[in-house]
């Protein structure tokens, strides 16, 4: 399945009180989201990959210390962390939900223990500072990057 660039769920100025510009959202998803779309498209030419579901390709190539797909699994992982960045943003802000409230304060010990670990994780991560909140096979969340 190729990769495609999804619109954006919202107008490019729709998040200027939040401190990002039209022109920053037009750069960063016009652009340099799409670049990531166009070679990942590009890399997955004529592989195993072509015709699998992102998820799959991003689970499949992802190999802790191999090089052999890393610019598969770059492009891929990147799209795909893009695609869920422009969907947990909108204009307004969301609640967050109680459940997630609950669980983040019993692993982190309280939510803004949680930001400030999750704001460190992304500033030291080389590149582009993503990071995730992830639940471990024991239950318990944790940031990973």
């Amino acid at each position: 399945m190729a990769f495609t660039l999804p619109d954006l769920p919202y107008a490019h100025d729709a998040l200027a009180s939040l401190g990002m510009s039209k022109e920053t959202l037009e750069y960063h998803h016009d652009l340099h989201h799409k670049a990531y779309v166009d070679n990942g498209n590009k890399l997955i030419a004529g592989t195993e990959w072509e015709g699998k579901s992102l998820e799959d390709i991003v689970r499949g190539t992802y190999q802790a210390g191999a090089v052999a797909q890393n610019g598969i699994f770059n492009n891929a992982s990147q799209h795909w962390n893009h695609n869920q960045f422009w969907e947990m943003m909108g204009p307004g802000g969301k609640a967050m939900p109680g459940e997630l409230e609950r669980a983040i304060t019993e692993s982190f010990g309280s939510v803004q223990k949680f930001k400030d670990d999750f704001a460190a994780a992304g500033a030291g991560q080389f590149g582009s500072g993503w990071c995730w909140l992830v639940k471990d096979k024991d239950g318990s969340l944790k940031v990973t990057k």
